[in-house]
């Protein structure tokens, strides 16, 4: 019951629920495309581990970081009704393709004087990837400092394009937010891992042996392992372990292309490990919440570009 309750995403792109603090004046997130996966050979610079200095295998996710604009600059104020936004700042130099997206007003909007955090209305620009894909996302990014600091930089990036460079570092730590696959239709042995019954067993073999000792209630509690939709949920993956920070596109571009991807044209940064979610779907990197160890980036000496295509 780690999940529950166990609801699909209502959106593709992930939400961001909380920020970790931070003093430095910069953002706190960043946005890129999941491309797929390759593996590196690096020098094992855990300082516990059994094979320090060694070169092992490490296998990454690569995420395509187009640089992304801001929109606006929100002001919220805290009330006892929650956070109200109480004012705005529109860039004057907005791209054409975010117009699709949303009313991007004629006004210019009022600088908020008493507020208590702000945030940045931020959009992806697909159109430089090769996915084929023209309409941007569109989400809020928080912002490092104090009031003073937070307004300051953000008023120096409205409208501006921000790379990955200046909010991540390599060899640090991420919070990875995404959307997982959906997987359709699903029996109870996949979807809750009940156990097969006997072979000769009435009925059925992949159903649940019992539907509970009591159903008075007039149905089937919620509890009961059964059938449904699987996948497509809103997950959320602590300190995984920011490798690589590229910018050219060359070092990993695999033979061939990446299956369903293509080719990178834009830096990209190296995740260890598997990543939640689809080929090309909007991947969300904040910084760290729960951060207990530091790292550094490793030295890598081969990154693996053969064909993803089986030949």
């Amino acid at each position: 019951m780690q999940f529950w309750p166990r609801v699909r995403s209502r959106y593709t792109t992930p939400r961001v629920r909380n920020w970790a603090p931070s003093i430095e004046s910069k953002p706190l997130g960043f946005a890129g495309y999941k491309v797929g996966m390759t593996h590196l050979l690096i020098s094992d610079n855990r300082a516990h581990s059994l094979t320090k200095g060694k070169e092992i295998i490490c296998p990454v996710t690569i995420i395509e970081c187009p640089p992304i604009k801001t929109a606006s600059i929100i002001f919220y104020k805290n009330t006892k009704n929650g956070s109200e936004i109480i004012s705005e700042i529109f860039s004057d130099s907005l791209d054409k393709e975010i117009g699709k997206k949303i009313n991007t007003h004629t006004k210019k909007g009022k600088e908020a004087n008493d507020f208590d955090f702000l945030r940045m209305l931020c959009y992806t620009q697909p159109k430089l990837t090769g996915i084929g894909k023209k309409l941007p996302e569109i989400f809020e990014i928080a912002v490092g400092g104090t009031k003073e600091q937070q307004l300051n930089y953000a008023k120096e990036k409205l409208g501006k394009e921000m790379g990955v460079n200046e909010v991540f570092r390599e060899g640090q730590f991420l919070d990875v937010h995404s959307t997982t696959r959906g997987k359709g239709f699903q029996g109870p042995v996949r979807r809750f891992g009940v156990q097969l019954r006997h072979h000769k067993s009435e009925k059925s073999r992949r159903n649940p042996g019992t539907l509970g000792a009591w159903r008075a209630q007039g149905h089937i509690m919620w509890r009961t392992a059964h059938a449904g939709k699987m996948g497509y949920h809103l997950r959320t993956e602590y300190n995984k372990w920011l490798v690589k920070i590229g910018n050219n596109a060359e070092e990993i571009n695999a033979s061939g292309g990446f299956i369903s991807y293509g080719l990178v044209n834009n830096p990209y940064l190296l995740v260890k490990g598997s990543i939640a979610g689809a080929k090309n779907r909007l991947i969300k990197l904040t910084a760290p919440v729960r951060q207990k160890t530091i790292m550094e980036a490793p030295q890598i000496s081969y990154i693996s570009t053969h064909s993803k295509q089986g030949n």
